[in-house]
């Protein structure tokens, strides 16, 4: 009975956090579908083609990555089979490709919420297009220079390219909003139960080493947990309460974030880009090293920093 009142004693927190993410996040869709629907995005896609070839891929995707970047996966997805046919792309492309939407999409969006946090917009949205990049370049070496995944793809979905009307599209969002209601307090709950339980401990306990390897501790361990599992979008109620609890210190909440920004929503993202005939090695256990690594080496360089420095450049200390 104790667990259930506290339970409900937190709920009308979690209605509080959902209002203030509804009123950041449904201006950025209407204003993302806005320019895709006006044509910027495409005029702008040429500006990537240089990028597209440093990583090996088709120029023509450069129109799908910053589809990616400004709308999120599923504005990009179905342009991938539309602008290149599957006839001509291997797995290594496909999985190279998959690796950029990954790393950076949904910015606006994502970003806004991880400012709501408290880093800085710009620093971390630079981390995670330039960690794309840098990661996918790599891969394009590897695979080039080794010959792994050059078979031609074979995706078991191929999926059809559609714009909704404006009706569709508002039906659409607010299906997602009420939908995201529902399950940031089954979030709450379930994170409260999994507190309640030891589950969170026993998961903590099991990652806490690998985490320990990009500069997290233990105090940010379930922040980070939220990110990578749940994802920013649909964990950003559950980030904020955790970063607004003051018991994670500001310098562990930039680290986490970083982490997240490279790899967050593992299983659900995965599964979709594998879908489409990604190789998972190349862009889950590959970013997911990367990630660790990159985060580890940006630890490394945070410890020389005063603090009058890391707020000043990188932490809003009024964010939380």
């Amino acid at each position: 009975m104790s667990l259930l009142l506290e339970l409900l004693r937190k709920t009308p927190e979690s209605l509080r956090i959902y209002w203030m993410l509804a009123r950041i996040m449904v201006p950025i869709m209407v204003g993302a579908e806005v320019l895709l629907r006006l044509g910027v995005i495409e005029h702008i896609a040429p500006l990537f083609e240089p990028l597209m070839s440093a990583v090996g891929l088709p120029a023509e995707l450069g129109l799908a990555w910053l589809t990616a970047i400004v709308v999120g996966l599923w504005g990009a997805v179905p342009l991938l089979f539309t602008l290149v046919p599957v006839s001509s792309l291997t797995v290594g492309e496909v999985s190279i490709f998959s690796a950029l939407l990954l790393f950076a999409h949904g910015l606006p969006l994502e970003q806004k919420i991880i400012q709501t946090v408290g880093p800085g917009f710009w620093f971390t949205t630079f981390l995670r297009v330039a960690g794309g990049l840098l990661y996918a370049f790599l891969l394009h070496h590897t695979l080039q220079f080794t010959g792994w995944l050059s078979a031609p793809v074979d995706p078991t979905w191929i999926p059809m390219s559609a714009t909704p009307s404006w009706p569709e599209f508002f039906i659409s969002l607010t299906e997602a909003m009420v939908w995201m209601l529902v399950i940031l307090v089954g979030l709450f709950w379930a994170l409260e139960l999994f507190k309640a339980f030891g589950i969170m401990d026993l998961l903590m306990k099991a990652l806490l080493p690998v985490l320990r390897l990009a500069g997290i501790q233990k105090e940010a361990g379930h922040l980070t947990l939220v990110g990578l599992f749940l994802g920013i979008s649909f964990g950003a109620g559950v980030l904020i309460r955790e970063a607004r609890s003051r018991t994670v210190s500001p310098r562990q909440i930039f680290l986490s974030c970083v982490l997240m920004g490279f790899a967050h929503s593992i299983v659900e993202d995965t599964l979709l880009m594998m879908a489409l005939g990604a190789d998972v090695f190349a862009i889950l256990l590959g970013r997911v090293v990367f990630a660790i690594v990159v985060t580890g080496l940006i630890a490394l360089v945070l410890q020389k920093l005063s603090d009058a420095q890391f707020h000043a450049y990188f932490f809003r200390a009024s964010a939380v």
